[in-house]
């Protein structure tokens, strides 16, 4: 009898408000799944960054080079699998990177104001001011049934959380290839 060949990994995204651990779980996770890691605000054009550094949030009109940019990668990724991190708080803005990949995978990073604040608040080095929080948590819209995903609660290290995160996914592999 002969070994089915492994499922295709789909592409990750790990999404949820700023300072839940998008960055730090997304690298993890494609460290241990063996497929490239893209960071979303790595594809945000410099006055996205000028705009959030001051304190103010962005528009659907500012967010909407950064989603092409990253639905993009995304697209380049095919059945390859890969993991990016996306705050991806609204459904359109999933729509939008799910529209040239629809097995795209939602891993919802997800705690409370008060640890997510905390954790912002000992965060050194990033634009993003802890003050846009609020409008972050009023922003996002939980994944929906119809949506390829899981919630993933962020209690404890990175490695748990991580270890959460691999067992939620649809399809398991230790090996993904580039």
């Amino acid at each position: 009898m002969t070994a089915a060949a492994p499922a295709p990994l789909p592409v990750i995204v790990v999404m949820g408000v700023s300072g839940s651990g998008k960055s730090t779980v997304g690298g993890l996770l494609a460290e241990r799944l063996g497929v490239p890691y893209a960071e979303a605000d790595d594809f945000h054009p410099a006055a996205n960054i000028a705009k959030m550094a001051a304190g103010h949030p962005l528009d659907d009109t500012d967010r909407a080079p950064w989603l092409d940019a990253i639905a993009a990668w995304i697209a380049e990724r095919g059945d390859r699998g890969g993991v990016v991190s996306c705050s991806a708080l609204r459904r359109r803005y999933r729509d939008r990177l799910r529209a040239d990949a629809p097995g795209l995978f939602f891993l919802h990073l997800d705690g409370s104001p008060e640890l997510i604040a905390s954790r912002l608040a000992a965060r050194m080095q990033h634009f993003m001011p802890s003050g846009l929080l609020a409008s972050q948590f009023e922003a996002l819209e939980p994944l929906e049934a119809d949506e390829a995903g899981a919630v993933i609660p962020i209690t404890g290290g990175p490695q748990q959380i991580t270890e959460r995160a691999l067992a939620a996914l649809p399809c398991r592999s230790g090996s993904g290839s580039d």
